[in-house]
């Protein structure tokens, strides 16, 4: 439900009939569910800095800025501050494991050091910044999606670290690093792309070492759509950083607008859309980035059934899938 409230966010025009929206209402379920400012619980009991906490955090930064609702912000920095000294240490991250879903709540950090000028969640950021700066790279500089899965990317790898890079370039105002993170999108995609389906496999092993990789391209034998959503959700988020007129912005939007139509191909009107995916629509229909096709599209379905059907036998065999 993390994603419902960005969607909440984007969608809504306003409450109605003093009716909160859903983005509230789950918004509001949370916080009460989590006093004292912790993400976790019985579901997700990880206590550890991780990406579920930085996924959940940043959804409640956008209800803050979408209501300006003090209580939104408060619960954010309760929780950092649970984890981030004065010093800018942060408690229970590990640099040394060169994990990219270890970069996913930089984003608040970056957010309260703007709001608050607390030094100490910007020498946190820097940390972050840094284990970036010495992530292991494929040969063609695509980050891996940690240590211990090397030479391996991972698209979900891209949300977890490209908005939050892009952010910290755009603050730092060192718009060379722009390059790197485009570059980023350009590799995985030149690897991972199905020519056929127009869609991209979940994963790209460059050394071919993995069971699970394709012998031939390295990829993964299947299309995971939360992974889609996410590379989608990533390229949008990343747009708002990079500038227009800046080199290589317009091939982001290329990926994405004929990523989202392939998407398109392969929806179903009878299940649910993947969160990821129409948070990616409704921000791309903001942004007037949608093909002219897409236009009017609202509560579109994609079915990851469908795409199942396109796979080969060789994913029904193995059970050594990406998780």
């Amino acid at each position: 439900f993390v994603l419902i409230l960005s969607i909440g966010c984007l969608a809504s025009g306003g409450e109605k009939n003093n009716t909160p929206s859903w983005s509230t209402r789950i918004a509001e379920s949370f916080l009460q569910r989590h006093p004292g400012g912790t993400t976790y619980d019985s579901a997700s009991p990880n206590k550890k800095w991780n990406y579920e906490q930085g996924l959940m955090l940043e959804a409640l930064h956008q209800m803050w800025l979408y209501t300006r609702d003090r209580k939104y912000f408060d619960f954010i920095k309760q929780n950092l501050d649970q984890y981030v000294g004065e010093d800018g240490v942060i408690r229970s991250y590990e640099y040394d494991d060169f994990t990219l879903d270890n970069i996913g709540p930089g984003r608040v950090l970056l957010a309260l050091y703007g709001e608050t000028g607390n030094q100490k969640y910007k020498r946190a950021a820097d940390t972050l910044r840094n284990q970036l700066l010495n992530q292991p790279r494929t040969h063609e500089g695509g980050f891996w999606h940690k240590k211990i899965y090397p030479y391996q990317m991972w698209l979900d790898g891209l949300y977890m670290a490209e908005p939050f890079y892009a952010w910290y370039a755009k603050q730092a105002k060192a718009q060379d690093n722009f390059g790197d993170v485009i570059d980023q999108f350009v590799c995985i995609a030149r690897h991972a792309l199905d020519a056929k389906t127009g869609l991209m496999y979940h994963g790209w092993d460059e050394s071919r070492q993995q069971p699970w990789a394709n012998p031939s391209t390295g990829c993964s034998p299947s299309f995971w759509g939360r992974s889609i959503g996410w590379y989608c959700m990533a390229l949008v988020d990343v747009l708002d950083y990079i500038p227009a007129g800046y080199p290589r912005r317009d091939t982001l939007i290329t990926i994405l607008r004929n990523l989202s139509s392939s998407l398109m191909e392969y929806r179903d009107t009878k299940t649910s859309i993947k969160e990821e995916e129409k948070v990616t629509i409704l921000k791309l229909r903001r942004r007037a980035c949608l093909p002219t096709h897409l236009q009017k599209v609202r509560h579109a379905a994609f079915s990851m059934r469908a795409i199942s059907l396109l796979q080969s036998r060789r994913s029904q065999r193995s059970r050594k899938t990406l998780s």
